[in-house]
């Protein structure tokens, strides 16, 4: 199964975000499965790639032509997909998605995540969503859904395929329960 991971090609101020990249890394490589990321070296895009590769999985880096992306390219890794635009790098990742998890990160993650989940909601991605909530990092964006749907601007079913969970066990079965 390809999982697709959106994270920080930083570190974050807090070592939890490290230790949830790295559990998480662990996980995909231990259950034969494989990690489709942004292809950075540094940061939690360092931490899960490094761990899926040292725990036997595959992974496969997609980066776009962007200097500042390309330099930070890790290396190592058993594929490289080079695309010409984010936006093709971000169809990219989508098109080999079985499902989605995103670690904590920043503008870029966010993006990624909302563009899958308006994906879902049109039925265009039918993948589970994972936000991976380290120490609630996730918390106020789950309070932003819950507005959206208190508001009239989305319905509960749009986000049946989505979970907020810390806990490696409770992620594990949602994805494999939920795989397409």
């Amino acid at each position: 199964m390809n999982i697709v991971v959106y994270c920080g090609s930083s570190k974050g101020n807090d070592s939890k975000y490290i230790e949830s990249a790295r559990a998480l890394g662990r996980w995909i490589g231990e259950n034969g499965n494989t990690l489709v990321f942004g292809g950075a070296s540094q940061g939690l895009m360092g931490a899960v790639s490094d761990a899926t590769l040292e725990a036997g999985g595959k992974v496969i880096g997609v980066l776009p032509d962007v200097p500042q992306i390309q330099e930070r390219r890790h290396q190592g890794l058993t594929e490289y997909i080079d695309t010409p635009s984010m936006a093709e790098r971000k169809a990219k990742m989508i098109e080999l998605a079985d499902a989605f998890v995103a670690l904590p990160g920043g503008i870029g993650t966010l993006d990624e995540l909302t563009d899958v989940l308006s994906l879902s909601s049109l039925d265009i991605t039918t993948c589970p969503i994972v936000l991976f909530d380290t120490d609630g990092y996730y918390q106020p964006f789950r309070a932003v859904i819950r507005k959206i749907i208190e508001s009239g601007f989305g319905r509960n079913e749009y986000f049946t395929r989505m979970l907020f969970s810390e806990n490696m066990e409770v992620i594990s079965q949602f994805i494999t329960k939920g795989q397409k």
